[in-house]
Formats: structure tokens, C-alpha cells, sequence
């Protein structure tokens, strides 16, 4: 059963749609649905308006999609290496960008489609991670969130990983039984889609129920962020 969130995202002033990456047998649920023929975040402004985007093998939108989602490699390792590296500046040098290549990996879809959109309660078994558009606010709030329940020893929380923007949403998790959240919408090819003052916050499953488990007992209702609420508040003197 989904969790209930609406106080999570009421206390943190998040307004967007909580959104959602799903693997499912059918796409009928999420109808009417965009099929991707881009970049996932190109649709930003449809998913404001309660609109997903199917994935599938045959309709990845882009090849960074295809490769990180749906496991399809329609490049050599050679050719990627070298549009990274060489064409993209992402490494140093050739052998960094294949270290890298190799040590991650695509993730392997239990079905034939995958939809990223708004949360959808009816099929919450078939969610993989939950995501947030957020700006540095909201993002202190949620890390906070995350390490609210976090004890020593415990696999680590937040997380930054270097990949794409789709690879944040899903494939550079190790374990999606593990509570854990991923600081994303880092990757500078995607972010032209998004506002400049907002970021990625994905979560696995685990650490989403953990995060709506937060109540009035938590730092939600006390004084650091109520000064923070008061502070933004405030209308800056004219001229500043």
C-alpha cells in the first residue's frame, strides 16, 4: 500500500508532482501517456500536469535512456568511451571513462515498459523509486529526512553518483531493498529542461515509506526550519 506523503510534502513546501519510476506488464493505467521520443526531463512541464512518459526497448527516447533503462547497447564500449570522454569531456582521459563504463551497470526491466509520472496509488507494487523536483531547501529538509531513521553502520543514506540523469532515477542504486536517496539532476545535458534553481531527490521504496513516516516528533515542527520558513519569508528592503 502507498504511503501517505501529503504531510511530507506539505511541512517541506514541495509543489510539484511527487513523481514516480514504474516497471509495468501494462501502461493502461497511466493513459493518456506520452511515448518518449527524448530526453525523459524534456517532458518537465508535461509531468506538472499530471502527464507520464512510457519507455520501452523500441521507444527509449534517447540512446542514454536505452542503454540505462532498458539494457540496450546500440554503440560499441569503444564508441561510448570516446563520445564521453572525447566529445563530451566528461573524463579525464580514456581509461577513467572505460573504469567507469564498466563498473556500472543498466538496469534489467522485469517487463516490457517502464513509465516515469506522477504517483499512481493503484500500482504501487509496481513502483521501483519515487522522485522529487526540488529546490536547496527542500533538498536540506529531505537529506535530513533520510538520515532521521539512519544508524551507524547502516548503508549510507544520500548519495551523489556521476551517470546521466536517468541513470539517477533508477540503475546507479546497488540495492532498491535498501533505504536509500540520491542527490540527482546533475547531469549538465539534462538540466536545460529543468528550472536552474531545481534539483533531483530519488529515493528507493524503503526509504520513501520512511521518509512519510516522519510526524510532529521530528524536525518537521521544530525551530530550524520554522526560522528557515520565516527567512524566506521575509520581503527583502527594497534596492537589496
Amino acid at each position: 500500500m502507498q504511503p501517505d506523503y501529503q504531510y511530507l510534502i506539505r511541512k517541506t513546501g514541495i509543489n510539484r508532482p511527487v513523481m514516480g519510476l514504474y516497471d509495468v506488464p501494462d501502461p493502461e493505467p497511466f493513459k493518456p501517456y506520452l511515448t518518449s521520443g527524448n530526453c525523459l526531463f524534456a517532458y518537465y512541464k508535461r509531468y506538472l500536469k499530471g502527464q507520464s512518459v512510457l519507455i520501452t526497448r523500441d521507444q527509449p527516447g534517447c540512446r542514454g535512456a536505452g542503454k540505462w533503462l532498458c539494457d540496450m547497447q546500440k554503440r560499441s564500449r569503444q564508441d561510448y568511451i570516446e563520445f564521453l570522454a572525447d566529445d563530451e569531456g566528461l573524463k579525464a582521459d580514456h581509461d577513467l571513462m572505460g573504469q567507469w563504463f564498466d563498473a556500472s551497470s543498466p538496469y534489467r526491466m522485469e517487463h516490457e515498459n517502464l513509465v516515469f509520472g506522477p504517483l499512481r496509488e493503484s500500482e504501487y507494487d509496481n513502483l521501483k523509486t519515487v522522485s522529487f523536483f526540488i529546490n536547496p531547501d527542500q533538498l536540506s529538509m529531505l537529506m535530513i529526512g533520510a538520515q532521521y531513521y539512519h544508524a551507524s553502520g547502516d548503508p549510507e543514506p544520500v548519495i551523489a553518483q556521476f551517470g546521466s540523469g536517468c541513470m539517477q532515477l533508477l540503475p546507479l542504486f546497488k540495492d532498491l531493498s535498501v533505504p536509500q536517496a540520491m542527490v540527482g539532476g546533475t547531469d549538465m545535458a539534462m538540466r536545460k529542461y529543468l528550472p536552474p534553481d531545481l534539483l533531483v531527490f530519488t529515493v528507493t521504496k524503503p526509504m520513501f515509506e520512511l521518509l512519510c513516516r516522519l510526524d510532529s516528533n521530528s524536525f518537521l515542527e521544530r525551530s530550524f526550519i520554522q526560522e528557515l520558513k520565516r527567512s524566506r519569508s521575509r520581503v527583502p528592503p527594497r534596492g537589496s
